[in-house]
């Protein structure tokens, strides 16, 4: 069990440099090798790469104040150079390995970038193309390369003439995160040594309890994005754990059991997929082995409610649950997740597992942690959590109907940006006089001090009948569907809902077969079947019944074959749909489903 922190830091240069001293021969990170094993580094070696790098910074005649970029991966060089820039005074700016380049071109002028590092010479080359256009841009080095300008390069010469690290005063500016906008240009979010420290500390206190020197995390979120980078990479820091590069989202179930960790930090949409896969999988053998399942799950639903275990379910958990948890590793106890709520249902059968499952909240522009499930402040399924350390939450009802309950969450603390950069408006748009964060999103606390969401401002609309209508959390459910791979929801001043639904195409080809469709070898020809598109229907619209009223359940849908990506432009980097953009998109389709009028129960046609 760890030890709660009370002596807190206030930048992250002695938050890192505490914590290889503290855990010097202990392992940080693990990368998959070309033989497919994982190969671990030290705390230490880690802190003699940044003591080198940030030598090599200085070299350049890089100090305080000055910007470096990066655009690569998480893995090792991540945090060599994030915490070399931060030794030398400077600000760190991440950006995605798969963006767009003129999102680059963008953010390393806006940001005033003096020296970037890149993954690799396919990158190098990208920005080459556009490197007139980058004024201010001196030094650019490559990380996989032989060439001249490389990392290791860098890092051998600041090895020979090394300095000392400089101790940033808590109110530097420590990075600039970019926001992925659905329109316009990406914010760069200003957070301050003190921002981050608190919040990562903040977040370690609240699960204290469970989390020491033999945690392991499987990496998969971006440290490009706040959430991974405080409660993975700035935590994990503080108590020696360690952490496993996941390799790709392909390798995801082979690369778990090698790395065997002990928490994981997602988005629940991992989660749902994991769900959907063990249900399908166990339904497909059938037999003993589905029967053996469901009543696995059925006596772990009860220990769970009633707290009382007998024999069959000790048999079960060896034959059943055990084997289930060694797909994982076998040491997975809880997860950290945050994006949206997880399905209850799907949190509860995760618990049954033996994998506790904590729901938190939070945006960048809140460093990022506003409220968290955990063992140590309490817990309560289908909340956020409670604020976390030092951090306040109001809950503004100027903006909602008479008798809600709920309203915009305002949050006050030391997680609260220092603004955006270069954008004093738009700053001046969400931090109120008395220095706290309009988040946008709309929520209500219980008597306890629990968060619940229930929406986003900038998503609710109104259907015709002037009821709100909040389509994330409409498209998260329908996600839980094994059917459904992707959805859409849209309303805004109609009558009612449609949905553009993008169906997994393995499970729809799979079900085509069994009820021997003929023309199950083009998507476009298996999906006008009326069988299917009446599986499909049928299945979204009694899952939603539910939860949702009449009104908030899509009445028509379209069918397509390309899901939303980062690559098409449809989702963020953190996965969140452009709404906009898939209205552009698909704004004929919508027009469309529209011109047939309200369906009957009965209709089919697209």
């Amino acid at each position: 069990m760890g030890k709660k922190n009370d002596g807190w830091f206030d930048n992250l240069v002695d938050l890192f440099e505490t914590g290889v001293q503290k855990f010097a021969k202990n392992r940080l990170f693990g990368t998959k090798n070309a033989q497919g094993e994982y190969e671990w580094v030290t705390y230490e070696h880690v802190g003699n790469r940044v003591d080198n790098l940030r030598a090599g910074l200085a070299s350049l005649g890089l100090k305080k104040g000055h910007a470096i970029g990066g655009i690569f991966n998480n893995r090792v060089e991540y945090p060599v150079v994030a915490f070399a820039t931060y030794g030398i005074g400077g600000r760190w700016i991440p950006m995605y390995l798969k963006e767009r380049p003129q999102v680059w071109k963008y953010i390393i002028n806006d940001a005033d970038v003096k020296c970037l590092v890149v993954n690799d010479e396919e990158i190098y080359d990208q920005i080459m193309d556009f490197k007139e256009e980058l004024p201010n841009l001196e030094h650019i080095y490559i990380i996989e390369t032989q060439k001249e300008n490389s990392l290791d390069a860098l890092e051998a010469e600041g090895a020979k003439n090394p300095v000392e690290s400089i101790k940033p005063d808590p109110s530097d500016i420590a990075c600039l995160i970019y926001t992925s906008g659905t329109t316009g240009d990406p914010k760069g979010v200003l957070l301050s040594h003190y921002n981050l420290t608190t919040n990562a500390q903040a977040g370690y206190n609240g699960f204290y309890s469970e989390l020491d020197e033999d945690s392991v995390s499987f990496n998969i979120l971006p440290w490009a994005h706040s959430y991974g980078f405080t409660a993975e990479l700035n935590n994990w820091l503080q108590f020696g754990g360690s952490i496993g590069f996941m390799e790709s989202t392909d390798t995801l179930i082979e690369d778990l059991p090698k790395v065997a960790p002990t928490h994981l930090i997602a988005v629940p949409r991992v989660f749902n997929k994991i769900y959907n896969g063990l249900n399908k999988k166990f339904e497909d053998e059938g037999g003993i082995k589905q029967k053996l399942f469901n009543k696995a799950m059925e006596l772990a639903k009860k220990k769970r409610e009633t707290g009382k275990d007998g024999l069959m379910y000790k048999i079960l958990k060896k034959l059943v649950i055990d084997k289930i948890r060694e797909a994982f590793g076998g040491r997975l106890k809880s997860s950290f997740t945050s994006s949206a709520v997880m399905n209850v249902e799907v949190a509860k059968f995760f618990i049954d597992l033996g994998i506790n499952c904590y729901d938190a909240y939070g945006m960048t522009e809140l460093s990022p942690a506003v409220s968290i499930n955990s063992p140590v402040s309490g817990w309560k399924l289908g909340s956020v959590g409670k604020a976390v350390e030092n951090v306040t939450i109001k809950i503004d009802q100027e903006r909602v109907e008479d008798g809600s309950k709920d309203g915009e969450i305002i949050v006050y603390g030391p997680n609260v940006m220092q603004g955006y950069h270069n954008k004093p408006e738009k700053t001046k748009e969400v931090i109120t006089p008395d220095g706290g964060m309009r988040t946008g999103d709309r929520g209500w606390l219980d008597e306890d001090g629990f968060l619940y969401i229930t929406g986003r401002f900038k998503e609710e609309y109104k259907l015709e009948n002037g009821k709100y209508v909040h389509p994330a959390s409409i498209e998260e459910d329908m996600k839980l569907l094994p059917y459904i791979a992707n959805a859409f929801v849209f309303g805004e001043g109609k009558r009612y809902n449609v949905a553009l639904v993008v169906p997994d195409l393995d499970i729809i080809r799979e079900y085509a077969e069994q009820i021997q469709l003929k023309s199950v070898g083009k998507f476009e020809e298996f999906i006008k079947s009326p069988a299917v598109r009446q599986l499909l229907r049928t299945e979204i619209q009694t899952h939603l019944a539910k939860t949702y009223g009449g009104y908030e359940i899509p009445k028509r849908f379209w069918y397509i074959t390309d899901d939303f990506t980062v690559d098409n432009g449809l989702l963020t980097q953190t996965l969140k749909l452009k709404r906009r953009n898939v209205v552009k998109k698909y704004g004929e389709v919508i027009d469309y489903l529209y011109e047939k009028g309200i369906p009957e129960e009965i209709e089919l046609d697209l």
